[in-house]
């Protein structure tokens, strides 16, 4: 599962790595998660952490079509995203790739470092053979969605959502 280090130079400081997430990078994961206007209500970045977020790194872990990254500029994680890799029948049995929880610190926003994350992430689906991409993005973060459209993403659906439980 784990995947080598992967390094492109930013052009700001260090080079930008982009590496699969260990258990003990879980605290920053989540801190990234919480440090988002949309997320702050459903996150916590106490610690301990909340055994949830052990158990859903553990299945991540453990499945090989699923891949929690960290990006790392100048040993600091700066970023994370979840990569899954999904098979399908619809365009004679191809794979999709899904670009889910994408998040770069808050003080490093709008220095295209998410621009370097999600190019590399393209390029993990297009190794892994998948026919497309596909992402969702919040209906209330237009920056967002300017942002993926500059990269090619194209709104092509609607998206809904039934919430389950709390």
């Amino acid at each position: 599962m784990d995947s080598p280090t992967i390094a492109t130079r930013n052009g700001n400081a260090g080079a930008l790595l982009f590496r699969d997430a260990t258990r003990a990078d879980l605290p920053a994961i989540v801190q990234l998660l919480w440090d988002d206007e949309t997320a702050r209500h459903r996150e916590d970045p106490s610690e301990p952490l909340d055994p949830r977020y052990i158990a859903a790194f553990e299945a991540i872990h453990a499945d090989p079509n699923q891949r929690l990254i960290v990006a790392e500029l100048d040993v600091r994680i700066i970023g994370t995203m979840q990569l899954s890799f999904l098979p399908g029948l619809s365009f004679r049995g191809s794979w999709r790739g899904l670009i889910e929880a994408v998040r770069i610190a808050g003080d490093l926003r709008g220095r295209r470092l998410g621009e370097q994350m999600i190019l590399w992430a393209v390029e993990q689906c297009r190794a892994r053979d998948c026919k497309l991409v596909q992402l969702t993005s919040t209906a209330t973060r237009t920056a967002a969605h300017r942002f993926y459209a500059r990269l090619g993403f194209v709104q092509s659906h609607v998206g809904m959502k039934l919430h389950l439980r709390d």
